[in-house]
C-alpha cells in the first residue's frame, strides 16, 4: 500500500464507528487514483477494514460506480427498464451507441467514453434518463445526447468518482 493510500485509509478508518464502513469510499479513492479498482486496491482495502480479499471482490462487484478494469473517464450510463423504454431509451441507447461507436460494457478506443445499460436510475418521471459520471440528466433526447456530447468532448474529463 502506497503511504498516502495508508493515510486515506486511516483518515476514512477514523470517520466510521466500524472500519468496514470506510469500504466504498476507499475503494472510491482508490478507483480516482487508478481508473478502476485494482486487484492491489482490493488487497489494500481487505487489510484496511478487515475482511477478506473475496469479501472486497463481491461487494465491489455489487455496486455499479465501480470498475474492476479500465473504464473511459466520462461514464455514461442509460436506463433500461420500463419507464425509460416506454419513452424511448431504446431509440436513446441505439443512437449513442452509434455515436460513441461502442455497445453495452464497451470503452471507446480513445479511452474517453465508457458506455453502460444500467437499472433504474429512479428518475422514471423524467425518462429516458442517463447518468455521465456521478451527474444526472433527465428527458434525454437523441439531439439533447449530441448537445451533452459536445460539451463533455470541449470540457477536460472529470474522474468517475471523487477521491474525496
Amino acid at each position: 500500500m502506497t503511504p498516502e493510500r495508508a493515510a486515506r485509509a486511516r483518515e476514512l478508518v477514523a470517520r466510521y464507528p466500524k472500519p468496514q464502513s470506510a469500504l466504498i469510499p476507499f475503494l472510491q479513492f482508490c478507483q480516482a487514483q487508478d481508473g478502476y479498482v485494482t486487484t492491489q486496491a482490493m488487497r489494500d482495502a481487505a487489510e484496511v477494514v478487515g475482511i477478506t480479499p473475496g469479501q472486497v471482490e463481491s461487494i465491489a462487484s455489487f455496486y455499479t460506480l465501480l470498475f474492476k478494469e479500465p473504464v473511459g473517464k466520462h461514464i455514461i450510463q442509460v436506463c433500461r427498464t420500463l419507464s425509460c423504454v416506454l419513452r424511448g431509451a431504446e431509440d436513446l441507447q441505439d443512437h449513442i451507441k452509434r455515436r460513441l461507436g461502442i455497445g453495452h460494457l464497451e470503452t471507446s478506443a480513445d479511452g474517453q467514453f465508457y458506455y453502460e445499460e444500467v437499472e433504474c436510475l429512479a428518475a422514471c418521471d423524467r425518462a429516458p434518463c442517463l447518468q455521465h459520471n456521478l451527474e444526472f440528466h433527465y428527458d434525454v433526447t437523441a439531439p439533447a445526447f449530441d448537445v451533452l456530447l459536445d460539451t463533455w468532448n470541449a470540457q477536460p474529463p472529470q474522474p468517475a468518482m471523487p477521491a474525496e
